[in-house]
């Protein structure tokens, strides 16, 4: 896996050669905030069905997330599935928004990465205050505190893949078909 920057990206997408762009972020993200002209193609999705993608993806490709996290976890099972050269943009959306760049918006959506927060953070505060009047409550606290360690340690977030199969999150129907019947009339398009 090797990683672009913003810039050599932006020069790229204004010659004749622009790169197939693939969002691997939920679809609810994607709605809110996305390079023109990427694709969604949510990193489960992805990674449950990569065999079926590798055909429509080449060594152009380049994956994109909020930050690049989950964009080398899709490269990575890429890469198991035979597309060693695909490329990551470095820093992700939040880099290429930093630069000004153009981005489509719609509905405005929390990113799954503040949603975690937002649900650890009050799984601890709940647990500390009930561990008042019931201690054994505190454990609460330490599991999601030990989940969160986990999650920085592996790359990984149990949490973050639960709430991505929320209503919230899923955002226009992402599915298999879908996918690829886009990205061969895209293909054929090109």
């Amino acid at each position: 896996m090797t990683t672009i920057d913003t810039a050599a990206l932006g020069h790229l997408l204004n010659s004749g050669d622009a790169p197939r762009l693939i969002d691997v972020r939920t679809p609810g993200e994607y709605e809110a905030a996305h390079v023109p002209g990427s694709r969604n193609v949510p990193l489960d999705l992805l990674r449950e069905h990569r065999d079926e993608l590798r055909p429509h993806l080449d060594e152009q490709a380049v994956l994109i997330c909020r930050s690049g996290q989950r964009a080398t976890i899709a490269a990575q099972a890429l890469t198991d599935a035979g597309l060693p050269h695909i490329r990551v943009l470095e820093g992700g959306l939040v880099a290429w928004q930093a630069t000004g760049a153009p981005v489509e918006t719609g509905r405005p959506r929390w990113d799954l990465e503040r949603q975690v927060r937002l649900v650890a953070g009050s799984v601890v505060l709940v647990s500390i205050l009930a561990s008042v009047a019931f201690p054994a409550a505190k454990w609460f606290a330490a599991l999601i505190g030990g989940g969160l360690v986990f999650a920085a340690v592996s790359g990984t977030c149990a949490m973050g893949m639960a709430l991505a199969r929320l209503p919230y999150n899923r955002g226009p129907r992402t599915d298999l078909a879908n996918v690829l019947s886009g990205l061969t009339t895209e293909k054929r398009g090109a």
